[in-house]
């Protein structure tokens, strides 16, 4: 990692400290014209010995061209690294050429008299409504931190396969989808677990920690060097497991919904207003949604109805309007919790539990029926196993699972007891057979074909679809 070099002398005659980016930098909320950059300053090149990256107050900058040595450049601002903002430096770019790629490279240090350049990375713009262009992603959910460094997490029945290797580099998941080269990678929520047994996070310092133990593997460095993010939280990345905004128990909801924020690239530093879900029309073919299933739900002990909501009054017109304005071969729903299923009967947290929000799911997928929406899929994160399920109203959904082994359980089929779907009404043509990591890895063709591939953490091909 970089770092400014020791040796220069302040007016007291000591010498300054070094800055790193420990985290390395990431990309994200690509669209044809636009992306957001992103990275932190900070004190030490990795864990300091209380286990977190402690930040480090600087300025810094972005240098950005086509040109792969950005010989041929322009550059953000400067921004001062700030406390308050966790020492996080992001800035917008605009006027972007669709389907380009461009290489970038962060310009860091205590002031601009001492300033030095990061590695290039690199993101490519969607091609936009207009290219018939392939276009390939991969989605990944449930990485748990403290299960893979020290053992499977509550219920998980998947293989201990972490190496002394694995635990200083990061997940293997990342290494299998770097080797794809994909275009773009959507984290479906639970990226950081605030719950954790081994570690919690209550305070905004414990909170933040997860995210500076998460990002700064050397494997999620490399991968999302050239490899844009589209994000979203579920309840472990907001407050605790099945949460919703009722209660004292910390952390609390605001300050969930504000670090999440803070901590990627999902909009410009300051706006604490625009909502996180989002629509991004990615090439002729495909457009992708993102629900957001925290921020404005109901409480999940609410008794089921019409007056019971997941994503909230505002949201679902906005969902409603822009599908239904969509001309997109494949219309596909990132959602964090499964809409199909089946899953456990004993919860009350999605759309596919009984006394949780199945009402207003039930009322989409007729919605959906009536206004004649074709192409339409639903990819959800959440469920710690990998599935494709068709319920009985058509609507197809693809279950990405836990991205590493300890995270994973064997989950919950069609038509058995103590399942939400126990008379067996829901298709289900995959379920892995054993616990495992891994992804989805999916391409968009330009013949407006889609493969959706499920993975294993090694990148074996478990299972395909073909539509």
């Amino acid at each position: 990692m970089v770092a400014i070099a020791a040796g220069l002398m302040c007016g007291s005659g000591t010498l300054r400290a070094e800055i790193f980016h420990a985290q390395g930098e990431l990309s994200g909320e690509v669209t044809d014209s636009t992306a957001l950059l992103q990275s932190r300053l900070t004190a030490t090149a990795g864990l300091n010995p209380s286990g977190d990256i402690k930040g480090r107050s600087g300025v810094a900058c972005f240098e950005w061209g086509t040109s792969a040595d950005v010989t041929v450049a322009q550059r953000t601002e400067w921004t001062q690294a700030k406390s308050k903002n966790d020492f996080i430096i992001r800035a917008r770019l605009t006027g972007l050429k669709p389907g380009t790629t461009y290489f970038y490279r962060l310009l860091f240090g205590e002031d601009r008299d001492t300033v030095v350049t990061g590695p290039i990375r690199s993101f490519r713009t969607l091609p936009g409504a207009n290219a018939n262009s392939d276009v390939q992603f991969c989605m990944g959910s449930c990485m748990n931190y403290n299960s893979f460094i020290h053992g499977k997490a509550n219920r998980a029945a998947g293989p201990l396969t972490a190496t002394d290797e694995d635990k200083r580099l990061g997940y293997p998941s990342f290494v299998a989808m770097a080797a794809l080269k994909p275009d773009f990678f959507i984290g479906t929520g639970d990226i950081v677990y605030y719950d954790d047994r081994v570690n919690p996070a209550t305070t905004l310092r414990q909170m933040r920690r997860c995210w500076h133990e998460q990002f700064r593997f050397p494997r999620l460095i490399d991968f999302f060097a050239r490899t844009p993010g589209y994000w979203s939280k579920d309840d472990h990345d907001f407050r605790y497991d099945d949460a919703d905004l009722v209660g004292d128990r910390l952390p609390l909801p605001g300050t969930g919904i504000d670090v999440f924020r803070e901590q990627l690239p999902l909009l410009p530093t300051g706006d604490e207003k625009t909502p996180t879900y989002r629509t991004h029309r990615v090439s002729r073919h495909l457009q992708l949604w993102f629900t957001e299933g925290r921020d404005h739900r109901s409480p999940k002990l609410m008794e089921d109805g019409p007056g019971k909501s997941l994503w909230g009054a505002e949201q679902r017109k906005w969902l409603l309007r822009t599908l239904k304005a969509s001309d997109a071969t494949w219309k596909i729903l990132i959602s964090p919790t499964p809409m199909v299923g089946p899953d456990s009967a004993r919860k009350k947290d999605n759309h596919t539990n009984l006394g949780g929000y199945r009402h207003e799911a039930n009322e989409f997928f007729a919605w959906l029926k009536t206004n004649d929406i074709h192409g339409f899929l639903t990819f959800c994160g959440d469920r710690h196993w990998q599935f494709h399920s068709i319920h009985p109203s058509g609507v197809e959904e693809f279950g990405c699972g836990a991205l590493n082994d300890e995270n994973a359980i064997p989950g919950i089929a069609p038509g058995k007891k103590g399942s939400t779907d126990p008379d067996g009404l829901i298709k289900q043509p995959f379920k892995y057979l054993e616990p495992t990591g891994g992804f989805l890895h999916v391409v968009s063709r330009e013949n407006g074909s889609l493969r959706v591939e499920f993975r294993d953490d090694l990148g074996t091909v478990l299972h395909t679809v073909e539509k």
